[in-house]
């Protein structure tokens, strides 16, 4: 009977493990460089080693050398019983990480369950029992990775077959204008503006949300793009060489958009040359004809523009400060709470834009959406009009107000270290305290340490109080935020939602605003929208 009970136990909590696996293969798309670089932060670590771990292990080996005693026996009842009570509880909380399903992880998780299954019925009641059982939990991690890399030459020609249709399909749409947008931020922002303005004249189709790969983009094209639709505007994104170059043979843009470039994704391409050169891929495939568009306040974008020989246009936000020769740009802007109001110029035209969104960085992003507009014949006050339909929701950040007065912003969809400096910017805006709760960014690779101290200097300078969820560069962040004037005691490293959200409550008080900036807790998330 306990042999029963303990196969049932360690069942349920071996589902659990190989839900969560798929989940972070799948948040990494199942990219090996990033699954990887995952390890090397202070939360991968503990995922692989931790006191759990240690003690499994130990049980192991102990049980190599000696028989299995009565109390041993227990010990593993009783930590598997915790440990599928635990995936229970977390089931029902809606704590439980796992995949999105669809085919790929539906197909994974039926080889995964399958294998499990024949494997407890084998071993069930043999002499190796109890060691097998720890050894398969132990080598989960790797079982579940070797599984899902097994399959991945099936998956690439599953892919190619999906690409190859896609190609196809878009071929047959000759009248169809593709514009490809991409860049290390202010790519989501301004594919979504840029919908939303040509929808005004245009059947759009734009890609929807983390559809910027090969697999997504081609998905899209196959499932919603249809004869009708005169646009279709693509985000692209990629993590090494010949990404973007690929999604450009699949969609074939005539109008290339790159919103800026930074540090982000070092770590996969090793070396920002390498991003800059992926990026500028989508200008070097853009079809007969085409147009590229550069962000003028962005040095790497400048620089290419100014080496591109196809017909290009440059935006600014900065044009009169810095006298970059823009095709159209910003002036007299007001950034207010919840709106934002500034004066669009281009060569022949001015008009006032107003709009329901916070912070200036979504003003860079309209205006790489308005040079769009303008090139396919919408003037700037139709653009204006056009603009007053697009949602906060669509920008980089959110605002909920809770019935104890305190404000917060979500914007925890990406994290680079441009959004963040822009962000914190942002909140020079409201009164009250100002708390900024945020991990510390990754696969930045050797630019880490001098973005993390930009940020603490950023924070020192505008936040009263900032939690910090992960410990990899809490020290660097830490140490520039005093340096700035921050208190040591007002700067913390916290983990644990429901201890970070009793901080909040009782150090906020109506009318402070809270900033919640890339991958913090889901549960924290749940408890402040509440």
């Amino acid at each position: 009977m306990t042999y029963y009970l303990l196969s049932i136990f360690w069942f349920i909590r071996q589902i659990k493990a190989f839900l969560f696996w798929l989940y972070l293969w799948q948040l990494k798309e199942y990219h090996i460089g990033r699954f990887i670089d995952h390890f090397r932060t202070e939360k991968g670590k503990r995922v692989l080693f931790n006191k759990l771990s240690f003690l499994k292990l130990f049980l192991f080996f102990t049980l190599l050398i000696i028989r299995p005693a009565p109390v041993m026996i227990y010990i593993l009842l009783a930590v598997y019983l915790l440990e599928s009570g635990k995936a229970f509880s977390d089931f029902f909380q809606k704590k439980l990480q796992k995949p999105v399903f669809t085919i790929k992880t539906y197909l994974l998780i039926t080889i995964i369950l399958v294998f499990q299954t024949l494997f407890i019925f084998l071993i069930f009641g043999g002499d190796l029992f109890l060691q097998s059982i720890l050894l398969f939990d132990i080598l989960t991690p790797a079982l579940v990775s070797g599984i899902v890399l097994f399959f991945q030459p099936l998956i690439v020609l599953w892919r190619r077959q999906l690409i190859r249709r896609a190609k196809l399909k878009r071929k047959k749409l000759k009248n169809l204008l593709v514009i490809g947008i991409t860049g290390s931020y202010g790519k989501t922002s301004t594919k979504e503006f840029l919908a939303t303005i040509l929808e005004e004249r245009f059947k759009v189709l734009k890609t929807k949300e983390h559809q910027n790969s090969e697999t997504g983009i081609s998905q899209c094209i196959l499932n919603d793009l249809r004869e009708e639709h005169e646009v279709f505007i693509v985000e692209m994104g990629a993590y090494n060489k010949g990404g973007i170059r690929l999604l450009c043979d699949i969609t074939q843009p005539k109008i290339g958009v790159l919103t800026g470039i930074n540090e982000q994704h070092l770590a996969l391409f090793g070396s920002l040359e390498k991003i800059i050169q992926t990026k500028y891929e989508l200008i070097q495939s853009l079809t007969n004809g085409g147009l590229a568009i550069f962000n003028g306040d962005n040095t790497h974008c400048f620089k290419l523009w100014g080496k591109t020989t196809l017909p290009k246009k440059i935006y600014s936000l900065q044009s009169l400060i810095y006298e970059i020769p823009s095709d159209i740009w910003a002036y007299n802007i007001k950034s207010e709470k919840e709106s934002l109001s500034f004066r669009v110029v281009t060569k022949e035209e001015q008009t006032d834009f107003r709009m329901n969104l916070m912070g200036e960085q979504n003003i860079s992003n309209i205006l790489a959406a308005t040079t769009v507009a303008k090139e396919l014949g919408l003037t700037l006050e139709e653009i204006s009009k056009a603009c007053q339909k697009i949602k906060p929701e669509q920008g980089a950040m959110k605002l909920l107000k809770r019935k104890d007065g305190l404000n917060v912003i979500d914007s925890i969809y990406s994290a680079n270290p441009d959004g963040v400096i822009s962000h914190l910017d942002y909140l020079k805006v409201w009164e009250g305290q100002k708390i900024i709760i945020m991990p510390c960014l990754i696969e930045l690779g050797g630019a880490s340490g001098e973005a993390h101290k930009q940020i603490g200097q950023k924070i020192g300078e505008v936040c009263d109080f900032a939690i910090i969820t992960t410990r990899e560069k809490f020290r660097e962040i830490k140490r520039a935020a005093i340096e700035k004037g921050m208190e040591e005691e007002s700067i913390l490293f916290m983990e644990n939602p429901k201890l970070i959200y009793e901080k909040l409550r009782t150090l906020g008080k109506p009318g402070d605003i809270i900033l919640l900036e890339g991958r913090v807790p889901n549960q924290l998330i749940n408890l402040l929208r509440e």
